[in-house]
């Protein structure tokens, strides 16, 4: 998996504090744009912990992922407030051996990673046979397994990061689309700092919503974000 922040809104802290302050002021949006950091970052931990997160969704962040699976893929797209771009197996040919990605619970076993190569080789013969015959690649794309390496841009206000990775940095997300949120978090905090400073999943700032179905390790999960 290869993850990489392309842009973001410039200064993305500076314009949710100026979105903020607009709110309560008559200042223009030129001097509420003025504003020193100390302030700034104050009224940022504000407005986080009173909800005011409609003033995040001025600022957006654009990722690069290559190297997630399609069954990962499917998962991320079911995050609807988003923008995605996403490579397609019907213009692009996989005529050469495709990528795949293999499940940890499969790597660690060499008996079960020789099934699995082999269910993979077997496809990938079909699939080049089904070309061969001149089957359209729209439709030979029908043999492909979950396991097809992808790649997209995404793109996602604030607001909706701070919902995504509530959910996906989660022990009880899959191991892979989590993998994928865990690092995403990591290059929006160096992005932005104070605000993606408390994100994570939910058991970070209380009881954990997962109840009886939690990992039962918050205080491991809370050092594990608080070290991210």
């Amino acid at each position: 998996m290869r993850v990489k922040l392309l842009t973001h809104t410039p200064e993305p802290e500076r314009l949710v504090a100026a979105a903020a302050r607009l709110c309560y002021s008559a200042s223009s949006v030129e001097d509420l744009l003025q504003q020193d950091g100390d302030r700034r970052e104050a009224l940022l931990a504000k407005i986080l912990a009173v909800g005011h997160l409609s003033t995040l969704e001025h600022v957006s962040f654009t990722f690069g992922v290559e190297g997630i699976s399609r069954a990962c893929s499917h998962q991320l797209v079911r995050h609807r407030l988003a923008s995605y771009s996403q490579q397609s197996q019907r213009y692009v040919s996989h005529r050469e051996r495709f990528e795949t990605v293999t499940p940890p619970s499969i790597a660690r076993d060499p008996a079960l990673v020789e099934i699995f190569e082999a269910a993979m080789q077997e496809m990938h013969r079909v699939y080049g046979r089904l070309m061969e015959a001149g089957v359209p690649a729209e439709d030979a794309r029908f043999v492909l397994p979950n396991s097809a390496a992808t790649k997209l841009v995404l793109t996602m206000n604030a607001r909706e990061l701070l919902h995504f990775f509530a959910l996906r940095c989660c022990r009880r997300a899959q191991w892979e689309i989590r993998d994928l949120a865990v690092e995403m978090l990591r290059l929006a905090r160096g992005a932005a700092p104070r605000l993606f400073a408390g994100a994570g999943p939910g058991c970070l700032h209380g009881a954990c919503p997962e109840g009886a179905m939690g990992c039962g390790q918050a205080d491991q999960v809370r050092r594990e974000f608080a070290d991210l």
